[in-house]
């Protein structure tokens, strides 16, 4: 069956290859039709215009007949990746926290809908690819990249493919028994492979039973001259855990009367090892000294440090950290964004729907003239 060309304006090519007056119901699609230009278009890469010579049609026809292909399931297109950036919301959220960098990652469009609530490990994988983008971008040779021990940044590890040479150092002390095989030690093992450049590990437990044992730890040559590029660190991507069982190593490892202590001092975040209140603070303990990891200090003075932090009960702890103003970076989730542009304002009051609306708003039309300026 060969189909004809159009040659006037008082017919339209119907789908049935048959001529049919303009304005008449189309006839129904020819499925051989519609598939094989299809199939050279999808599969085998042929331009409309090879197409519609191949056919004897118009290259136009070749584009409505494309989109009969789809509107009639003969060709389905099927997104395999179920997250994707969220544009506006990152850019409203680096507006609102003053941040270089907020990478927000949308995990409802995935097939069959929105993530379990509890599958955390899902999407600290989609937060950790992110991650793994966004310091493929900012990283520069020489740099000395700073990761710690959160399941996100095991997650990057897995996800990154290049990186500049820079040395990678371990931030916080392993969770496991096994010192020389930890997730966070193959973590910087694997990041500093992409590169090409040294990894750093850090065999030491993140925490020790006592001060005067972590002590002589740290003395040791292998972690002492890991700990000595603490304060070299000029980039870091960190994780950030809310302060209760299962989200934040530390809490894990305390006892009923340390955990209680804390609760009592208001915490609610914990990163690197180190416990914050609502407003941002850290607080001290004596735990601090029996804890192999980076300074708050120190982590204050990294130019670029990167929390990665998502799932249902992130909100209050990321506002936490950010509140410390140690954050130039934040990779986070939809919901969680959602949550912290909503119930934060400009004086730190919750935020309404209608000022996240607004905020939102603002941030899609200044997206739309990035994207017109570009073009």
């Amino acid at each position: 069956m060969r189909p004809q060309r159009n040659d006037g304006d008082a017919y339209e090519y119907g789908y049935d290859c048959e001529y049919v007056e303009a304005g008449a119901s189309p006839a129904p699609i020819d499925k051989l039709l519609v598939a094989s230009v299809a199939r050279r278009f999808y599969l085998e890469n042929q331009s409309k215009v090879d197409i519609a010579k191949e056919f004897d049609i118009s290259r136009f026809k070749v584009a409505r007949l494309l989109e009969a292909a789809v509107a009639h399931n003969i060709v389905r297109i099927d997104i395999t990746v179920p997250a994707e950036i969220d544009a506006p919301l990152s850019q409203a959220l680096a507006r609102r926290f003053g941040l270089r960098h907020a990478v927000v990652v949308s995990l409802t469009r995935s097939e069959g809908g929105a993530p379990a609530p509890g599958d955390t490990r899902q999407a600290d994988r989609w937060l950790g690819m992110a991650a793994a983008q966004l310091i493929s971008e900012i990283a520069a040779e020489g740099d000395v990249l700073g990761l710690d021990g959160s399941r996100a940044v095991e997650a990057l590890s897995e996800a990154v493919s290049r990186l500049p040479s820079c040395e990678v150092v371990q931030l916080t002390g392993v969770h496991g028994p096994d010192l020389a095989n930890d997730p966070a030690v193959t973590a910087v093992r694997r990041t500093a492979a992409a590169g090409g450049g040294r990894a750093l590990p850090l065999y030491a437990p993140f925490v020790l039973p006592n001060a005067p044992t972590a002590s002589i730890l740290r003395s040791q040559p292998a972690i002492a001259e890991t700990l000595d590029r603490f304060g070299r660190v000029t980039k870091a991507v960190v994780g950030i855990g809310a302060w209760v069982a299962a989200l934040s190593p530390l809490y894990d490892v305390l006892t009923e009367r340390e955990r209680e202590t804390y609760d009592s001092l208001g915490a609610c975040a914990e990163m690197c090892g180190h416990v914050f209140d609502a407003t941002g603070n850290v607080i001290p303990t004596e735990l601090n000294a029996r804890t192999i990891s980076v300074s708050a200090a120190q982590l204050r003075g990294v130019p670029e440090l990167i929390a990665v932090s998502g799932g249902p009960r992130s909100a209050g702890a990321v506002r936490a950290v950010l509140n410390s103003g140690l954050l130039t970076g934040v990779v986070t989730d939809a919901t969680t964004a959602r949550r912290l542009l909503w119930r934060d304002g400009p004086d730190d009051s919750p935020r309404t729907r209608d000022a996240y609306r607004d905020a939102s708003r603002d941030a899609h039309r200044d997206a739309y003239v990035v994207e017109k300026t570009a073009t």
